[in-house]
């Protein structure tokens, strides 16, 4: 076998186990698909389950809240490293036992409203926070699909952290391990 033949034999191994099946997923919020008009006609865009992807969630938008900076990769790697940024895994609370980037904390969405103290905030009368001193933080979860680093992003200003400190990196889990960046397994640094 030639070393053409070879490379063509194993991109197809390896796209192999990302080709989609007949279970039909929710594409947007609201349906299933999108029709596209082209000059040969209308085209349907739907939504299959991979290997490679969730079968959970639908396509968030890059900007999740209206001040919602996006970030790359490239800039998550660098917070990794910056002591005023938290990156943080939104995900639930057993998801990044399994594997997660590393130096990244866990905030699970669903408890984000009770730990902002972990982020730099003070808890004031009620359910109300002083985050005046808050970290700059970078939320993430399992990647485009995922509903919960969106809501936690929304728990988060709701409650009165400052929604210019955050950055969202939409790709998640599943970017960040498509592209073959290091992961880590059980990872909870110590608050900075």
């Amino acid at each position: 076998m030639s070393r053409s033949a070879m490379a063509v034999a194993a991109a197809l191994a390896l796209a192999l186990p990302c080709i989609a099946n007949a279970q039909e997923l929710r594409l947007l919020e609201q349906s299933h698909s999108f029709i596209v008009h082209t000059p040969s006609g209308p085209v349907t865009i739907t939504r299959s389950k991979t290997a490679c992807g969730s079968d959970k969630g639908y396509l968030q938008p890059l900007v999740p809240l209206a001040g919602v900076r996006p970030v790359t990769e490239i800039e998550v790697l660098h917070a990794l490293n910056d002591p005023s940024t938290m990156v943080i895994d939104m995900r639930d609370e057993d998801a990044p036992l399994d594997a997660t980037i590393p130096n990244s904390y866990h905030i699970a969405y669903n408890e984000i409203e009770d730990r902002l103290d972990e982020v730099g905030c003070k808890r004031t009368t009620g359910k109300r926070w002083d985050c005046t001193r808050a970290s700059k933080v970078i939320a993430f979860c399992y990647g485009p699909m995922c509903l919960q680093s969106p809501a936690g992003i929304q728990r988060m200003v709701r409650m009165g952290f400052p929604v210019r400190n955050i950055s969202y990196y939409r790709g998640g889990m599943m970017d960040w391990e498509a592209l073959g960046l290091t992961t880590v397994t059980g990872n909870r640094p110590t608050k900075k």
